[in-house]
């Protein structure tokens, strides 16, 4: 599959891509012949001058000395409180009504703001579920002096619509630049994560073995965890709520960031610098008048970072014996010196039982913190093709390849090459890969489509070049990986392997295809071999819509890489139908096997 001569539905396997010449030259004469789907003259517009999201809000702060920490930078607390406006301005504005905090997405600061410097906050509503949002927040900073600027952070928050009477049914979002169609896409993957956050990081942390030598440490020059406790008592007062009574999300934020550096500073006799939030997530309202115990304690201390626990409680008497639980976060703090390196830290010394327990859970977390930031945040040109799969990114490793594969689709310069039969081929030149889709409409229907082509062990059926597909593992009801052979081809004398993790989604609402995306991993069992030449995808699979009763579109997406470069430029110039004939082929196979899954069609 990784040879110039092999299919590339069978190939899956991308790699950074520059185009020469030459090979530019094939595309040169088609680039008049635009996508028919694509909205041209839409997008024109959309991206011409003039144009701004309606749900766009931006925010400009001057940083004051009273909006600075000891170090004389922006407190996290005080940029928490505008993102959290800004953001909810936005919510409201498509909402045209009230909205709430839910949550507050993982934050990972990539720089201070000085006080006289100035913050820069837009946020704009990426897509609308029933009465929920995600909105997009992006936090600059500039120096009026210089006129440098400087990304601070990015930020995801979910607000939730709320009426006291009527129930809130949100009006979609119509994305129309191919950024807000990739976000408006991306959303649905990133908001079934935030639906089983709590689990997926319960099961993580039981599956995460870790090692740590805390018996072989030196007792005496360990700080005790219990120096570092906190607790505060705040008073929900009317500056402190909205227009409804509710405590502003922003402001609980700002009082836990506010208990967690005091821990921080306990534990390094220090001021330290907040790096990384992980998610924020509402458990439930405060109001007026309500009593919010802040609690913090430092969890683990590691050579140049350390994780403090937050928890927040809710009660309206101080007789009250029950207190509601509002939120929890995790926050990891560094110390700089003058240069802005982070300083040694002290080792922590636990408490037997619970604080043992925070301990190495905390030493977990900065496992699962390191894994989710690379796969999650980094981009495609910046991971290795195949990552390591276990039990403690698969989560993130599913969500990468689902998103991968939407933000692919969602492109706007894709370029119609050549049409055989109402199947289209189309290319996508960027500035370092070269990508490609086949397009066709099949009389079946879209959910019957995806059942049978999201089984890899039924590809060999119509691909040819699927020599034999083992199950290697059932991640779960949505994922799979695989082990694929293909055959010797092209001059070489060893056949070719693939370790593929499939993952499935379903619509998560009407006009959302259903997804099949597929991506390199390792696995410790299934080592290259000398036997096969080992292949490797990074971005790859299949969408389906639904264009009418038994009527789906079928769309496969792949991005090219060097080894099929002269194959795929054959077949885009004309000089060869074998992307149309296993097309094709792929076809025929739905339409003779559409109705042998119809029971579990009830199930999608």
């Amino acid at each position: 599959m990784n040879n110039k001569h092999i299919a590339v539905l069978v190939k899956e396997a991308p790699t950074i891509w520059k185009p020469k010449g030459g090979l530019a030259s094939v595309f040169s004469s088609r680039t008049s012949r635009k996508s028919a789907s694509r909205a041209g003259n839409d997008s024109a517009m959309a991206e011409g001058e003039g144009y701004r999201n309606p749900t766009e809000v931006q925010m400009s702060q001057l940083v004051l000395p009273c909006h600075t920490n000891q170090r004389g930078e922006l407190s996290v607390g005080q940029l928490l409180k505008w993102i959290d406006t800004t953001a909810c301005l936005s919510a409201e504005r498509h909402a045209g009504c009230p909205c709430v905090t839910a949550s507050m997405d993982d934050i990972y600061f990539e720089h201070t703001i000085s006080v006289g410097q100035v913050v820069n906050i837009k946020a704009k509503v990426n897509r609308a579920f029933n009465s929920s949002m995600e909105v997009g927040i992006q936090v600059t900073s500039e120096d009026l002096c210089s006129e440098k600027q400087w990304n601070v952070c990015k930020a995801l928050a979910t607000f939730v619509a709320h009426r006291e009477i009527t129930k809130v049914k949100l009006k979609q979002i119509t994305p129309r630049t191919e950024e807000e169609k990739m976000e408006h896409s991306v959303a649905a993957e990133r908001r079934r994560m935030r639906l089983v956050y709590a689990d997926t990081i319960k099961d993580l942390l039981a599956n995460c073995a870790i090692q740590d030598d805390l018996e072989n440490r030196d007792c005496n020059h360990m700080v005790p965890a219990e120096k570092t406790r906190v607790e505060s008592v705040e008073l929900v007062l009317p500056p402190h709520a909205n227009h409804q009574g509710n405590t502003f999300g922003g402001q609980i934020m700002a009082w836990m960031e506010n208990v967690a550096t005091i821990a921080a500073s306990r534990l390094c006799c220090a001021h330290p610098t907040l790096k990384a939030i992980e998610m924020f997530h509402f458990r439930g309202p405060s109001q007026v008048g309500d009593r919010l115990v802040l609690k913090a304690i430092v969890n683990n201390a590691f050579k140049h970072s350390m994780e403090v626990g937050v928890c927040v409680e809710a009660y309206r008497q101080q007789a009250e014996t029950h207190r509601r639980h509002i939120n929890s976060a995790f926050m990891t703090f560094v110390v700089l010196d003058a240069d802005d390196q982070p300083q040694l830290l002290p080792w922590i010394r636990p408490q037997p039982g619970d604080g043992e327990r925070r301990y190495r859970e905390a030493s977990a977390r900065k496992k699962i913190r390191l894994d989710r930031k690379y796969i999650v945040s980094c981009k495609q040109t910046e991971v290795p093709l195949s990552v390591p799969w276990d039990p403690s990114n698969q989560v993130y490793l599913s969500y990468n390849n689902v998103s991968s594969l939407r933000m692919l689709v969602a492109k706007d310069n894709w370029v119609l090459s050549s049409e055989i039969n109402q199947v289209r081929l189309y290319t996508l030149e960027d500035d370092k890969f070269l990508s490609f889709h086949m397009e066709m409409v099949v009389h079946v229907d879209a959910a019957q489509a995806f059942l049978l082509l999201s089984d890899l062990r039924r590809r060999p059926e119509w691909d040819k070049h699927y020599r034999s597909v083992e199950l290697v593992q059932q991640v779960d009801e949505d994922d799979a990986i695989y082990h694929v052979t293909s055959p010797a081809l092209g001059g070489h004398t060893k056949p070719q392997d693939f370790v593929i993790l499939a993952s499935r989604r379903k619509p998560c609402d009407n006009g959302d295809p259903y997804v099949i995306a597929l991506r390199s991993v390792t696995l410790p069992t299934h080592q290259e071999t000398p036997e096969y030449r080992r292949g490797e995808t990074l971005c790859s699979g299949f969408c389906f819509w639904r264009e009418g009763d038994q009527l789906t579109k079928v769309s496969y997406y792949n991005q090219a890489t060097p080894g099929v470069l002269n194959y795929v430029t054959t077949n885009v110039a004309g000089l060869s139908s074998e992307f149309y004939t296993t097309f094709k082929a792929c076809e025929q196979f739905l339409l003779d096997n559409r109705n042998d899954l119809a029971p579990s069609l009830q199930t999608l």
